[in-house]
């Protein structure tokens, strides 16, 4: 995997992460910089962790599917991006209290990297550089996750959907772009 593609998927899959920021930084009456800190390290840390876990699981058993595992990309990666720009439409959604300590951040922290979990099994297939792609992702996503505290803060909710339907639109077209390379289209 190139680097160019591993910045865009870590750049979609820091979409999660940079939503729950907005609104993060949208219940923060006053703002400071280690609020953003705090959400950088919770969000990154855990999208950093994730794909590597995956990423050890999915060697478990990539030897005996090496001639699908271009299809498990694509169906991973679409699924995941799928279900971020349904969430993306979804209006009833609330944002999470403003709360930054370990009782509010770690199921948030959880639950925006388990499609990195997912991503992990995947790079274990394309025979990814796990160190170099979870360290991108956790940087990636400790910026973004940073500046989406400040975004919330200043603009409010109004990009909140935006962002997890360009991360949805990016998974999407990163699995076709896997699948039709091996496929030998590309």
């Amino acid at each position: 995997m190139d680097i160019l593609t591993l910045f865009s998927l870590a750049v979609g899959l820091a979409m999660d992460a940079f939503a729950v920021s907005i609104c993060k930084g949208l219940a923060q009456e006053k703002l400071s910089v280690k609020h953003m800190v705090t959400a950088g390290l919770w969000f990154g840390g855990f999208q950093a962790l994730m794909p590597t876990l995956g990423y050890f699981l999915g060697s478990q058993f990539r030897d005996k599917i090496t001639a699908v595992d271009h299809w498990i990309a694509f169906i991973l990666l679409g699924f995941i991006g799928i279900n971020m720009i349904r969430e993306s439409m979804d209006k009833e959604e609330v944002c999470p209290e403003g709360n930054m300590g370990v009782k509010a951040m770690f199921p948030l922290a959880v639950a925006t990297s388990i499609d990195a979990l997912a991503v992990g099994v995947t790079f274990a297939f394309l025979h990814v550089n796990i160190i170099l792609a979870a360290a991108l992702i956790g940087v990636i996503t400790f910026v973004m996750s940073a500046i989406g505290v400040k975004v919330g803060n200043i603009f409010g909710a109004r990009y909140k959907s935006r962002a997890e339907l360009a991360g949805g639109i990016i998974l999407v077209i990163l699995g076709i772009r896997i699948l039709l390379e091996h496929l030998g289209i590309l």
